[in-house]
């Protein structure tokens, strides 16, 4: 299974992902912003306040991506 073991702010919406099979990708989800939850992160204060779960990133609002969808969409670092 594959699963987020780091994560780390890099600028604006982009972060650098590391997963558990040891590749590391920048992701930009800026393009991802949208609806009422994951809208809410377009405010970068709200953006930068995030943790890892055992899984995946999870933000203060309770949104969180499959890691799966960020290994997808990354690219690689």
């Amino acid at each position: 299974m594959l699963r987020v073991v780091d994560v780390d702010y890099i600028k604006d919406y982009e972060l650098l992902v590391t997963f558990s099979d040891g590749n590391k990708k920048k992701v930009d989800l800026r393009p991802y912003l949208t609806g009422e939850v994951f809208g809410e992160l377009l405010d970068k204060e709200k953006f930068v306040q995030y943790g890892l779960t055992r899984i995946t990133i999870e933000w203060a609002n309770g949104a969180d991506l499959a890691p799966e969808f960020l290994y997808e969409i990354g690219t690689a670092a």
